[in-house]
């Protein structure tokens, strides 16, 4: 890794960056011109760009993570057993792909494909169904990140199901991507979650969450406003940010990943509607994000 890559104030973990809007239409080569003077140190891909691997890698940006499926996540949780062996299978292949294109860490969110069913039933479909994937990543050497998006019903966004999720699996194959902004949106405190688990984590989202104390005030955690509209990237009393202008600890949380041995990425992923849209938003957004963690 060049010595030119920024580092967290904190920990001294490199930051990287996550792509998913304007910049990850770019081609590699152009994308990387920019990021890898702005001292970015890896580069998160969705699975459309996974074959795009190795080209940032030779651009100076090695891949930190790949999105292990595009619009295929919920049928590893499907109640169809035919589904649920044909995501799998594909989920095999993926990681097979992944692996050979220079990536070491595959991205998940644990979403349901029927958001009705029981959480009780749709939790066994998940195990049984990523059990099955610990020989494909013994075989590859890489692991599994599960970011805990609360969407679609989605599991492994709060310790309960984390917990419970990992002590199934009962291998280092499976662990956790931290991102404090999930937690924050439930109300779940993200340092006391990360000095639980701390140890499973293998990569990080360097991003915040805003509560809107006034909002949340006039119309509580539950319910829709009469006036107004929600907030983009978020609801009626919350948004997701660049850190530094919501409300995570970094210089805790970062020294807790430290003290626990973490080596990983800390990437930002950019979800604020002050720079989302354009690539030259994009561009400022990470860079704010950067020089904020620079110094946490």
């Amino acid at each position: 890794m060049p010595a030119s890559v920024a580092r967290t104030r904190t920990g001294g973990f490199p930051i990287g960056l996550r792509l998913t809007g304007p910049l990850a239409a770019q081609q590699p080569a152009d994308t990387a011109a920019w990021a890898v003077p702005a001292g970015f140190g890896c580069v998160d891909l969705p699975a459309a760009m996974r074959e795009t691997g190795r080209d940032w890698a030779q651009a100076g940006l090695p891949v930190g993570t790949i999105d292990l499926f595009g619009r295929e996540w919920g049928g590893m949780l499907s109640a169809d057993a035919g589904q649920r062996r044909e995501t799998v299978a594909l989920a095999q292949q993926a990681i097979r792909s992944s692996a050979a294109h220079g990536c070491g860490i595959h991205f998940v969110v644990m979403l349901a494909e029927d958001v009705n069913l029981p959480r009780r039933e749709t939790f066994g479909y998940m195990v049984e169904s990523y059990g099955q994937l610990h020989d494909v990543l013994e075989a590859t050497d890489t692991r599994i990140a599960i970011e805990g998006w609360p969407g679609c019903n989605a599991h492994c966004c709060n310790p309960e199901s984390y917990r419970a999720f990992l002590r199934e699996m009962n291998s280092p194959r499976f662990g956790i991507n931290y991102d404090p902004s999930h937690l924050i949106r439930m109300g779940i405190d993200p340092l006391r979650f990360v000095r639980e688990f701390a140890s499973q984590v293998v990569h990080v989202h360097g991003k915040d969450t805003l509560i809107d104390q006034e909002r949340l005030y006039e119309i509580g955690h539950e319910q829709a406003g009469v006036f107004g509209e929600p907030y983009a990237w978020g609801n009626w009393h919350w948004r997701y940010t660049i850190p530094g202008r919501g409300s995570a600890p970094w210089p805790e949380l970062l020294a807790v990943l430290k003290a626990a041995g973490y080596a990983g990425y800390v990437s930002i992923e950019l979800e604020d509607v002050d720079f989302n849209g354009t690539p030259e938003g994009e561009r400022r957004g990470f860079i704010a994000a950067r020089d904020h963690l620079q110094t946490a």
